[in-house]
């Protein structure tokens, strides 16, 4: 049955103009990242936080740098590290490819906040990061809208505790505390300018596309911003999702895979109808 959707996903890519490509968590889990599905896969990624008691929701959240800034920072730190240490995937790769063959090109929605589709090379003006971004700050409370890059922030983390040893970050304007630019739970201090610059290039970027394909790679149903922008674009919808793949109507495609062994199964199909050329 694969092979099949695989090549009814491959002739829809085809037909298309170019690719809406929406990403959630499950995108990065083939470049090593944890997905935090459920309180036990923090737990896993995180042990320190079992010991806590504290759930993603409850440490993922702008409460956690007032109570204790030290553990909300070596959880955010940690993540940072792992970030700018990990490597995107092949299937990234395979998503530039078959942009370049599209008139429309690409453009980026995504939940997740690692940077790794610039990091792969897809150019910033065409990716939405509707949560934020972990390689951007901001004033915790908030002192004004100022954002700035996280460049210079080094976090010395101790991964037993999960709590950061190197000085908290500082806001560049007030000198008190800094988090990231990231939407949490309960947050109403978010500093969305940024993001919301971004949408205003997607809202265009839409409005232009002749008649562009969705390919949604593992976004998930807890925070499920990226599956409903998926299905009210009116786009032709391919979801591949390893354990929610259903589609609300049947000219959509649901594709039960991980991100990367779908996209190089769609990759083979593109390359069997000539529409890609063999890799050497």
């Amino acid at each position: 049955m694969t092979p099949c959707i695989l090549n009814r996903c491959a002739e829809l890519i085809a037909q298309s103009s170019g690719l809406l490509i929406a990403a959630g968590a499950g995108m990065g889990v083939d470049s090593g990242l944890a997905d935090f599905r459920g309180a036990e896969g923090l737990w896993r990624a995180y042990p320190p936080l079992r010991q806590a008691g504290l759930r993603f929701e409850e440490i993922a959240n702008p409460q956690a740098f007032v109570a204790d800034p030290a553990l909300a920072w070596g959880f955010y730190g940690h993540r940072l590290q792992r970030y700018r240490e990990a490597t995107p995937h092949h299937g990234f790769t395979i998503l530039k490819e078959i942009a370049a063959r599209l008139p429309d090109g690409a453009f980026v929605f995504t939940s997740n906040v690692d940077g790794h589709f610039q990091k792969a090379g897809f150019a910033a003006e065409t990716v939405c990061e509707v949560h934020g971004s972990i390689h951007h700050m901001q004033c915790a409370a908030p002192c004004s809208d100022h954002i700035w890059p996280a460049d210079e922030f080094e976090p010395n983390v101790d991964h037993s505790a999960c709590r950061l040893l190197s000085p908290l970050p500082h806001c560049m304007a007030c000198g008190g505390l800094a988090r990231p630019n990231i939407l949490m739970f309960g947050d109403w201090n978010w500093l969305e300018w940024r993001t919301s610059q971004q949408e205003a290039r997607f809202a265009a970027w839409r409005r232009a596309a002749a008649n562009p394909v969705v390919i949604e790679l593992g976004a998930g149903k807890s925070v499920a911003t990226v599956r409903m922008m998926s299905e009210r674009s009116s786009f032709p919808l391919i979801r591949v999702n390893l354990r929610d793949p259903e589609v609300p109507a049947p000219k959509h495609i649901g594709v039960p895979m991980g991100a990367l062994a779908a996209l190089e199964g769609i990759r083979a199909a593109l390359v069997k109808i000539g529409f890609l050329p063999a890799e050497p």
